[in-house]
């Protein structure tokens, strides 16, 4: 080997030691595609050719997409009916196995974001930990990735390290040719059906009982007062208070119901809902926010309060706590002003140590009284000075959703899905047509859609490419993969193909799976060629076994969203990801040459 193959060496080593102590992989990656460059081991075209790749692109695109569904509140409709009225650990085990065949054709990142919560209020609702579920949502949502094109930025990625492969080399287009949508259903398919199977049997024994992050908070969570209006078309009205499901609200109390300005409390099972009333809640703030992603049911606030969720997206929820000085003090809500005061609407109180009854605008404040406000996107920065209040701070996630945009947006995915599905157009114009109807709809607004990408990943994805490349032009790769052909041709290519899978779990647990693939992309190719055999299923391994990230919280994104919440340690996963990870292994390795052979 030549000095640029050590050199080479050298990179790659200080990139996987930072990714492994956890340094920005985006800086990483960036940082040592421009030494390769200033080594001259790439040319300045090739340092950045993998910004414009189309698997990047296309994992951008999809970002927006999921974002228009999230956004309609057509994620969390979607994540209501999974769950449905499960009441046992086992039965929302099985619901939660739905998952993996939304993943298949949504990004993993945000249905686990969606299912966290979800699962946490359904876990505290029947007293079960949420280390029992959360880590299952994380693994079905990685089995349910592999068994299509698009339900995992991996797959794009290898998809497009093939396109770039036959582009240096022409000889190859026979071989690593662009994917179809369902191709790599073939494996993808059993795979996560036997990883499926496997958690809904093994899960209930292994998955250990802990107490969550939001577990924790609980004792110390804010409990407010708020008012509801039922509006008209809400599926509440005509609806008994148990049929509605207001008796078993996860976090919430109904105290009384304002009909016609008359009080009914206490409030009975079988008390028929009607439009207009007023529904008196109190709970945690993050509950309060939920009650409003029921459609057609609005915060009271004033008359002025606008109902419809299109005209309240620009605004966000904000906590303020009234100051000792502040000219709030005993005086009622609405004797204050507040609204005209601080073009700020209230829509729930918290006062410590006591429920507070009634209408939130008669309510008289107090000092240290928490105010839960709406107002417009800087209202904390114009008000983090003003001497009327101690503190002031926004509430993740609180923006109005859009719930009459939620079919549309449904149907632009079932849109992407038929244009990648028939192969009418190209698979990166399909996902920027839809990802443009979108914003072009109003299902996602612009700011929402630049907000929603996770540019990090698009940069490491981008550079990694241009890693790949480095590896390759400096001989590495070549130096390498006769190595492994020397030390394990003998044995078959089977054998080099089990290897080559372990080798790329390794990496994803240690550089997360973008990177993984990346890296042992062309070490893969070059291994093949020297066996002498195609290629293709050996670029196929990759993608499922830099998916496969089982075995610690760092390899997968949505390993790291549920360690968390779930109370989880690194032994928590190794002890239901390793054997989950070896069944796997032993599936790709038997069905890989079979769907693809060499």
């Amino acid at each position: 080997m030549g000095w640029e193959a050590w050199f080479s060496f050298g990179v790659v080593a200080a990139i996987l030691f930072g990714l492994a102590t956890n340094r920005a992989s985006d800086a990483l990656l960036v940082g040592g595609v421009v030494v390769m460059g200033l080594a001259g081991i790439l040319s300045p075209a090739e340092m950045f050719a993998g910004f414009s790749n189309t698997g990047m692109l296309t994992v951008g695109a999809l970002y927006v997409v999921t974002a228009g569904l999230r956004e309609t509140g057509a994620l969390q409709t979607i994540g209501d009916w999974v769950l449905g009225r499960a009441r046992d650990e086992r039965n929302v085990l099985r619901r939660l196995s739905w998952i993996t065949a939304m993943s298949a054709f949504l990004n993993n990142t945000p249905i686990v974001a969606m299912f966290i919560p979800i699962v946490e209020d359904w876990c505290r609702k029947h007293q079960v930990s949420p280390s029992r579920l959360l880590i299952p949502v994380s693994y079905f949502s990685i089995l349910g990735g592999t068994c299509t094109l698009i339900g995992t930025s991996t797959n794009l990625v290898v998809n497009g390290l093939m396109i770039q492969a036959v582009k240096s080399d022409p000889s190859l287009a026979g071989q690593l040719y662009e994917m179809s949508i369902f191709e790599l259903g073939r494996v993808g398919l059993p795979y996560a059906i036997l990883g499926t199977v496997f958690l809904l049997l093994a899960g209930p024994r292994l998955l250990p009982r802990r107490q969550g992050a939001r577990e924790r908070l609980d004792a110390t969570a804010r409990e407010y007062l708020a008012n509801m209006r039922i509006e008209s078309g809400c599926r509440l009205a005509g609806k008994r208070v148990e049929e509605a499901g207001l008796r078993r609200l996860t976090g919430l109390f109904l105290i009384d119901i304002w009909r016609e300005n008359h009080m009914i409390a206490p409030v009975g099972p079988n008390e028929v809902l009607k439009e207009s009333d007023i529904l008196t809640f109190t709970g945690v703030v993050n509950n309060i926010v939920d009650l409003e992603r029921i459609p057609g049911l609005v915060a009271f606030i004033d008359e002025d309060y606008e109902a419809q969720a299109a005209a309240r997206r620009h605004e966000m929820l904000c906590e303020a706590v009234v100051s000792r000085t502040s000219p709030l003090i005993n005086k009622t809500i609405r004797d204050a002003n507040f609204r005209a005061r601080y073009n700020a609407a209230v829509v729930a109180v918290h006062r410590g140590g006591h429920r507070l009854q009634g209408r939130v605008g008669d309510i008289e404040l107090q000092q240290g009284d928490t105010l839960l406000l709406q107002a417009g996107p800087h209202f904390v920065d114009a008000q983090r000075n003003n001497s009327d209040f101690f503190l002031v701070s926004g509430v993740n996630d609180s923006r109005a959703v859009r719930h009459d945009k939620a079919l549309l947006s449904l149907g632009l995915l079932g849109m992407l899905i038929l244009l990648m599905t028939t192969g009418k157009m190209e698979i990166v114009l399909a996902a920027f047509l839809v990802a443009g109807l979108m914003i072009g709809t109003r299902c996602v607004s612009v700011a929402d859609a630049r907000r929603s990408v996770d540019w990090q990943t698009l940069i490491t994805i981008g550079a990694a490419f241009g890693l790949g490349t480095g590896l390759v032009n400096s001989g590495a790769v070549e130096a390498i993969a006769g190595k492994v052909v020397a030390a394990m041709g003998p044995w078959g290519p089977r054998a080099v193909l089990l290897g080559v899978y372990l080798m790329t779990t390794l990496f994803t647990e240690i550089v997360t799976n973008n990177a993984a693939a990346a890296i042992m992309f062309p070490f893969a190719v070059a291994i093949a060629q020297g066996l002498g055999v195609d290629p293709r299923p050996f670029a196929m391994t990759i993608a499922f076994a830099a998916s496969a990230s089982f075995v610690t919280p760092l390899g997968y994104q949505t390993n790291l969203m549920v360690y968390g919440p779930g109370g989880y340690s690194l032994r928590d996963f190794v002890r239901i990801g390793l054997p989950l990870t070896l069944l796997l292994m032993a599936t790709a390795t038997l069905l890989v040459p079979i769907a693809w052979p060499f």
